[in-house]
């Protein structure tokens, strides 16, 4: 037999040490309060494993349309089929005339959201109002699959949170099979409060059913989901509990917004702008008017019984963020934000970008197949939030670089006089189109100039002025998104990450940081300082 590599020897001591499906807590921790009457307790912090309850399968991707649904599709037909033999016109300027309105809110969505005002700005005052031993329990899952290149980032990361030791526990969620990136968590020692988990092979292969697996594991009152190349802001955990604490009894996630830094490439810059409209304007609007609105890819926050109650995440939706905050509103919860961000690395080529964006796209779908399922009573509200996140999302993703290009097009054969007879189809265009097209266009980019005021992205005139070349793109990735939804509904394109080329600096020092906080030594001894998050 020949002799085990010494490679092979520091996996297996690791995976013997590290690798449990049931993590190895302490027999007994510190006793605490957390904030009484919201997270009551009267021993340790730590809760015992729970079970997820299933998913009932209305609610899942995999299941095919309701009869609902079918229903209403035959209904549709037919009285399309009906309005096409007796009047083709009134058909065509009936679809017409819908899309128009649903394209023309959009861009007035984007307005209204401008004009209401943003959250005060994040402020380290609530550090002071909850001592280490009032705080919850909190679990923190990042399930990663192929990710070595970035392990040493992510565990800077997750050191600098600045959270007592004795109520956070971290849990990677691995691929049994996943041998690169177990030994490069190898080649470290990992603090206690960090732990492995295995995620046996089974179908579907996605990040949301690694997920589900760790939950099952997971211990805190609060959970909260990162993705391999995040950076969160230390103080994010503290500022959730406290938002958690002073919201009500239905209020069962938060979302942090996500900041994309680094990289100067087109898409780097295009993406990064879309997500501070994303969540610095549009969703910071849908929750002040109380509305639902699809959650990110991270940094989500949720109360881990509810999330256990209502089924965690469906394994079969590709975006099952999006899919998760809107069920949430279908069953009477609530989502909010908080302010304390998190970094991350944005896709730098558009050979990464599209094939995420796909997946994005088509999850989208997926969750707008879901929820119109009329799976519960008829919520106003929820399907206002369903429509303007994500059916707009959608139709826009599908409809823009045609319609675009048919605008165009007919405005530069016009100006050539190129089509004089008022017969040709290209003169179906009317005052209507050019106001929408003109008002989407310059919308967009009014909402991408004050997000970037609103977060300091440094944006130049030429990145706005380029951004509609950047939403026909959108259009590329909708088309693959369709033919996925037909052929492979539960394919996860997954997206390669790189370790960042810059550092978010100073997380901690003696004098106010970038981002206006100062580290209390004697408050939190247990806290590691001076962690680099590059």
């Amino acid at each position: 037999m020949k002799p085990h590599r010494k490679s092979d020897i520091l996996l297996q001591t690791f995976t013997d040490k590290w690798l449990h499906q049931d993590p190895v807590y302490k027999e007994s921790l510190p006793s605490g309060t957390t904030l009484k009457q919201f997270f009551p307790r009267s021993s340790p912090p730590w809760r015992a494993r729970a079970a997820i309850t299933p998913l009932k399968a209305c609610f899942s991707a995999r299941s095919g349309p309701s009869r609902q649904q079918l229903a209403l599709l035959i209904i549709g037909l037919l009285l399309g089929a009906g309005l096409c033999l007796w009047s083709a016109p009134v058909l065509l300027g009936g679809l017409y005339g819908i899309c128009w309105a649903g394209f023309m809110s959009n861009a007035l969505l984007r307005l209204a959201a401008c004009l209401i005002k943003p959250a005060e700005p994040f402020l380290p005052d609530f550090m002071t109002e909850a001592v280490n031993e009032n705080l919850p329990s909190y679990s923190v899952i990042i399930a990663l699959y192929k990710e070595a290149a970035i392990v040493p980032q992510l565990l800077a990361a997750m050191q600098a949170l600045d959270y007592p030791r004795d109520r956070l526990e971290i849990l990677f969620a691995l691929e049994a099979d996943d041998t690169d990136t177990l030994s490069a968590f190898a080649r470290h020692t990992l603090p206690p409060f960090m732990h492995i988990i295995a995620v046996p092979d089974g179908f579907p292969r996605t990040k949301p059913r690694a997920l589900n697996h760790a939950l099952e594991q997971a211990h805190g009152d609060l959970v909260v989901i990162y993705d391999a190349e995040d950076r969160p802001h230390p103080a994010q955990l503290r500022a959730a509990a406290k938002a958690f604490a002073e919201g009500d009894t239905t209020l069962a996630c938060l979302q942090a917004p996500l900041r994309p830094v680094g990289g100067n490439g087109f898409i780097a810059r295009q993406f990064a702008a879309e997500y501070a409209v994303q969540f610095d304007i549009l969703l910071p609007a849908l929750n002040a008017l109380r509305l639902p609105f699809p959650l990110g890819g991270t940094s989500n926050h949720f109360k881990a019984e509810t999330l256990r109650a209502i089924g965690g995440w469906d394994a079969f939706n590709v975006t099952e963020d999006a899919d998760l905050g809107l069920r949430l509103a279908q069953l009477d919860y609530t989502t909010g934000m908080i302010a304390a961000p998190t970094f991350e690395t944005p896709p730098l080529l558009s050979q990464t970008w599209i094939p995420q964006r796909t997946r994005w796209i088509k999850g989208y779908m997926q969750t707008l197949l879901v929820h119109t399922r009329l799976n519960t009573p008829l919520k106003p509200c929820a399907w206002l939030g369903l429509f303007l996140g994500v059916t707009l999302s959608v139709a826009a993703a599908i409809c823009y670089a045609p319609f675009s290009l048919m605008v165009i097009m007919a405005v530069l054969l016009t100006g050539l006089q190129i089509i004089g007879d008022s017969a040709h189809p290209l003169h179906i265009l009317s005052p209507y189109d050019l106001s929408l097209f003109l008002l989407g266009t310059l919308s967009g980019m009014i909402t991408i100039a004050l997000a970037a005021r609103r977060t300091d992205l440094r944006l130049k005139l030429g990145d706005i002025l380029c951004a509609p070349a950047y939403w026909c793109l959108q259009s590329v990735a909708a088309g693959f998104a369709l033919w996925q939804l037909a052929t492979k509904p539960f394919h996860w394109d997954k997206t390669d990450h790189a370790p960042a080329t810059f550092a978010v600096l100073p997380l901690y020092e003696t004098r106010p940081c970038a981002y206006g906080l100062e580290h209390d030594h004697h408050r939190h001894p247990d806290h590691l300082a001076h962690q680099s998050v590059g």
